[in-house]
């Protein structure tokens, strides 16, 4: 069994104290497009021209080095239970709801990685 990615969606989710403030900066100042935006959530995706994205999320606080790249898979459950034949420490999916489950999972430092499988089309919640 192997891990079927998702090679259109890999984002570097990074977490923000204040997010108009980061997306300002990321976006003017990187000047990486915003792809998608959910307000509400306090979550955006922006474009880099290096084949991934860069999901910016508000937190209450942040640790430097909380950066947590996410890698997309068309089944959450097959990667899952692919990773756990492996004895890695991974956790089950949370969903948020309608849009995607996410899954996080340790190296074997501790250092944190997450799989996202997208359950509907983010264009239809732009």
């Amino acid at each position: 069994m192997a891990i079927n990615y998702n090679t259109q969606n890999c984002v570097v989710s990074v977490g923000v104290t204040d997010y108009d403030r980061s997306l300002a900066w990321y976006r003017d100042v990187l000047e990486f497009p915003v792809e998608y935006e959910l307000k509400d959530y306090g979550w955006c995706e922006l474009k880099t021209p290096f084949g991934f994205k860069i999901g910016l999320g508000q937190t209450e606080t942040v640790t430097p080095g909380n950066v947590t790249p996410t890698f997309g898979v068309h089944d959450i459950d097959a990667a899952i239970a692919h990773l756990r034949a492996q004895d890695v420490n991974v956790e089950d999916w949370h969903e948020i709801s309608g849009m995607v489950r996410l899954s996080t999972f340790y190296d074997p430092d501790g250092t944190s990685w997450m799989l996202a499988q997208t359950l509907d089309q983010k264009e239809e919640r732009a």
